[in-house]
């Protein structure tokens, strides 16, 4: 039997969108006030989605205190309370955009879950601009 299992967090994160090898005019063109120099911020929220089959033995798809654990330790440590523009190596050569984002965060998670259950992520840059990976 298949199941998918969901796991929500939040995180608190500034940005700035900028294009470097575009003018100021041209990023305030494309990027209007999400191009701030002062950077602005967003209370994110994320949704992790595990689908596998369920361990007979366990009655688990994959133990949510895990996922939960991974989720804390590889994202929210990594970008809660943090300019993503200057503060992580992610998103020192990469425009933070929310599309941006949503891979980033799914190829940290992939890198440590294992390939045989399928991952999903959603992510909520604000209550109507949502973003998922793998579409």
């Amino acid at each position: 039997m298949r199941v998918s299992v969901f796991r929500r967090a939040h995180f608190n994160a500034a940005h700035m969108l900028y294009n470097p090898n575009w003018t100021f005019e041209k990023n305030q063109e494309v990027f209007g006030p999400c191009n701030n120099i002062n950077y602005h911020g967003h209370n994110y929220e994320l949704e992790v989605k595990v689908t596998g089959e369920v361990d007979p033995d366990t009655g688990y798809v994959y133990d949510m205190k895990l996922l939960s654990d991974l989720i804390k330790n590889e994202v929210e440590a990594k970008f809660d309370h943090k300019n993503l523009n200057l503060d992580t190596e992610e998103f020192k050569a990469l425009i933070p955009t929310a599309e941006h984002i949503v891979y980033v965060i799914y190829n940290i998670l992939r890198a440590k879950i294992d390939e045989r259950y399928e991952l999903s992520v959603k992510l909520w840059e604000t209550p109507r601009n949502i973003v998922q990976y793998p579409a």
